[in-house]
């Protein structure tokens, strides 16, 4: 998933994100890091937004799913943060299918 051509930064509430890929461990370094970036006004936005691909539901709800920036979003969580600044991509739950295969949950 990539989000080079667009321009749209969204604040997405990272309760509603779904990893659907397991995290075997961080770079913690990296993450604090990041953390620092963050947590200062004047380089808190040189954290590029994460890319989601985004998929509505049968019944219109609204699926977000991360595939990467695993170190940001784990800054964000570490800092208790609620949203996450991201790159919304919108595809189709046939599209989704094509990442989590068989393990696809049905949206509404």
């Amino acid at each position: 998933v990539h989000t080079a051509n667009i321009s749209k930064v969204h604040d997405v509430p990272l309760d509603d994100i779904t990893r659907p890929l397991p995290v075997a461990h961080y770079d913690e370094d990296k993450v604090r890091g990041i953390v620092e970036v963050l947590q200062n006004p004047a380089t808190k936005d040189q954290v590029p937004p994460i890319d989601l691909l985004w998929v509505k539901g049968s019944q219109g709800g609204n699926y977000y799913y991360s595939f990467g920036g695993n170190h940001r979003l784990e800054a964000h969580y570490r800092m208790g943060c609620t949203t996450i600044r991201a790159k919304l991509i919108q595809a189709t739950p046939l599209a989704l299918a094509s990442y989590l295969g068989g393990s696809t949950p049905d949206l509404k």
